[in-house]
């Protein structure tokens, strides 16, 4: 089994671990209880539209909601919103429940929410439902140039 994630990321050379499970609810709260790892450390990726045709993702824990005033913030952004199911499926080329935030169909920005930055591993999607690689999570933001700021609550 290989996905776009799975293909970025082994075609940057990052060390990560495949991780398979029975997928029956979407979300990162199911995802984790499946494989018995922290929530906190499960990664969920939320795509966000920023306006004029911008879009980011947000890649936060589990655990935590995502602030939409601290992402705009983040971006400069006037505002931010969440996508619809078919805007987030179209932009990243994966389904909802197993977006990653690796290959995905167009280039986004992103962040990484700062909380998540000091754990040794974390858990992301691998861009298929019920299938999660675990990584460093200074891995994701060195491969995705991404930014670290304060983005849940």
């Amino acid at each position: 089994m290989s996905t776009r994630g799975v293909k970025f990321l082994q075609q940057k050379k990052i060390d990560f671990e495949l991780i398979r499970y029975d997928h029956q609810v979407k979300g990162a709260e199911f995802a984790a209880k499946s494989i018995d790892f922290p929530l906190a450390q499960t990664i969920k990726t939320l795509v966000i539209d920023l306006g004029n045709k911008k879009y980011c993702l947000a890649l936060l824990p589990g655990d935590k909601q995502l602030s939409l005033k601290q992402i705009a913030r983040t971006f400069g952004a006037k505002r931010a919103a969440m996508v619809d199911t078919g805007t987030a499926e179209r932009i990243t080329g994966y389904l909802v429940g197993g977006i990653s935030p690796f290959g995905t169909r167009q280039k986004l920005d992103s962040v990484l929410d700062s909380s998540l930055i000091d754990f040794e591993t974390v858990v992301i999607n691998a861009g298929q439902r019920g299938s999660l690689v675990c990584l460093s999570p200074g891995d994701i933001q060195a491969t995705l140039n991404c930014r670290v700021s304060a983005i849940a609550e």
